[in-house]
């Protein structure tokens, strides 16, 4: 079967072309679209300002009453005065200032002499250990003794003291303090205890350890060089509890 038409005249041969073309015309209108920027537009009030009526005003002239300024003060006078020449009619003497000052020049004419110079004595507070002073403290009742028998006196007094005057305290037994508890303290050059200090597991126990050492008696001091000093001295107490 032949065709009848010609295909100079055939419209689809050229279709799939025209299609294209159509489609980009499409997209390119559909991307303007998006593009397009528009803007607000505001209204704007011009006015005009006629200049001339305002200068056709007359301005109204005001007078200020400002005082006249205050005159100048008057020139002041010009005080002369005689002056007159007085002659000294009194003779004034000089007074002369010897410097009380000494050179190496001056001799010193005053001699001290040695004897005339008081020296005092200073008595100062010595503290000579224990262990090895001269002459011990001498505890009451341990006087008629030797050095070495004066020792032992003196520390087995000094443990018999303490058994005599120890008390367990309360408070120390309800709460099962317990513990040893070392004492420091001096046999000053009077004989008296002083400056008592104490170093324990508690309080309670210091404090009772401290009032204990405390009763001690008046001592003969201890010597040292036949001149009585300061003792140091420490003594352990323990406190135990019993079951």
């Amino acid at each position: 079967m032949q065709v009848k038409k010609k295909p100079e005249v055939d419209v689809s041969r050229n279709s799939s072309l025209y299609f294209a073309i159509g489609l980009n015309l499409m997209l390119l209108s559909t991307y303007l679209m998006f593009e397009h920027k528009s803007y607000k537009t505001e209204d704007l009030v011009v006015e005009t300002i006629n200049i001339d009526d305002y200068l056709d005003e007359d301005i109204e002239i005001i007078n200020l009453n400002i005082p006249p300024p205050p005159p100048p003060p008057p020139a002041l006078a010009i005080i002369t005065e005689d002056i007159k020449v007085v002659e000294d009619i009194i003779e004034i003497e000089e007074t002369i200032i010897e410097s009380s000052e000494m050179s190496q020049t001056d001799i010193i004419a005053e001699v001290v002499r040695v004897e005339d110079v008081e020296v005092e004595e200073v008595e100062e507070d010595i503290e000579v250990p224990f262990a090895v002073i001269e002459n011990i403290p001498v505890f009451p009742g341990c006087e008629n003794k030797t050095k070495t028998e004066q020792k032992a006196c003196f520390e087995n007094a000094m443990k018999s003291h303490v058994r005599k005057n120890f008390r367990y305290p309360d408070d120390a037994i309800e709460n099962g303090i317990y513990g040893k508890v070392f004492v420091l303290f001096v046999i000053d050059k009077t004989g008296h205890v002083a400056r008592i200090k104490s170093r324990g597991p508690d309080k309670v126990l210091e404090t009772e350890a401290e009032r204990i050492i405390g009763l001690l008696p008046k001592m003969t001091p201890g010597k040292q060089r036949g001149r009585p000093v300061t003792v140091p001295y420490s003594i352990p107490i323990n406190f135990v509890l019993e079951n």
